[in-house]
């Protein structure tokens, strides 16, 4: 069965700085996240793992798929759905060869170029960004705007899910520009409430 990619989560453990990540996935499961993707760039190898099984098991019979930013051998290690990579990370095939072909790949991108050459490679779905300017990850890459995601998603057959700089008030823009999903970082993670947040960013998105 395909992902559903309209709410996507990208759980990073750096950016909650000590605050209970697995309440606040759960929490954000509960108001509408579809996917989550377990960011956690100063963790160490176990660690990461550690935490990615606990959110595996969390995540089990809800029909919301984890996802592991960049480490592949995390991503296999602690049972996940797959694994995203960035432009600089492991390139799809070989990554494709350890998940196998359930797993699911994502890919980061800014043109239609790579998303193209994403696809070709066999990546199941790319992350389209910055949509909108954001403080949460640090980047020079130039903002695409719902006009650059449009750009994108007629570039490729696979889903397109917008990231950087999304909340309820501009979320229905990049619906309209024909992005299959929205992923967010603080726009949840950051919300007094995780679940009402999600619910508002996926409401908004729907729209």
């Amino acid at each position: 069965m395909a992902a559903d990619y309209t709410l996507y989560l990208v759980a990073d453990a750096d950016f909650v700085s000590g605050r209970d990540l697995l309440g606040l996935v759960k929490e954000a499961v509960a108001g509408g996240v579809t996917v989550v993707q377990l960011r956690a760039k100063s963790l160490p190898g176990r660690a990461f793992v550690e935490l990615g099984s606990e959110i595996a098991r969390a995540l089990a019979g809800t029909g919301v798929p984890l996802l592991i930013n960049d480490r592949v051998d995390v991503a296999v290690a602690c049972g996940a759905a797959g694994a995203h990579l960035g432009q600089e990370d492991m390139p799809v095939r070989p990554a494709r060869s350890l998940l196998g072909p359930a797993g699911t790949i994502g890919v980061s991108v800014n043109t239609p170029e790579e998303a193209r050459r994403a696809e070709l490679e066999g990546a199941d779905y790319v992350g389209a960004g910055p949509a909108f300017a954001t403080a949460t990850k640090a980047t020079e890459l130039p903002v695409l705007g719902p006009d650059g995601i449009g750009r994108i998603k007629r570039a490729v057959r696979i889903p397109v899910v917008a990231i950087g700089g999304i909340g309820p008030g501009n979320a229905a823009a990049l619906a309209g520009a024909g992005a299959d999903g929205i992923a967010v970082v603080s726009a949840i993670l950051g919300a007094p409430n995780a679940r009402q947040a999600a619910d508002a960013l996926r409401q908004a998105f729907r729209r």
